[in-house]
């Protein structure tokens, strides 16, 4: 399950994860972001137990995506131990998108 990830719960629900961590920074308004959402909804099925997949809505939640510097959507993140460590600028498929999952699992 895709978790909504907000400027309020982020901090709580990733507390003490150990899990590789997904995040989709997607806005309505952006084409590309929904040909992602359809992979990162994909991905969080298929790595369910395994990794946290989230999304964040850039233009509800503007204190995380300054946290993180997100300036274009769709952007992914990956972060494992807290650190983000590979992310994803625009489009691509879901391929890509586990590849580089798979690589921090």
């Amino acid at each position: 399950m895709t978790l909504e990830l907000t400027d309020q719960n982020f901090e709580s629900l990733l507390k003490n994860n150990t899990q590789p961590v997904v995040i989709d920074f997607w806005a309505q308004w952006c084409a590309p972001c929904k040909m992602v959402s359809i992979a990162i909804d994909a991905l969080a099925k298929d790595y369910n137990g395994k990794a946290i997949i989230g999304k964040v809505d850039v233009d509800e939640n503007p204190q995380l995506s300054s946290k993180f510097g997100v300036r274009n959507m769709p952007t992914i993140l990956y972060i494992k131990n807290g650190e983000v460590v590979d992310k994803q600028v625009g489009s691509t498929s879901k391929l890509v998108l586990e590849e580089k999952l798979k690589a921090i699992l």
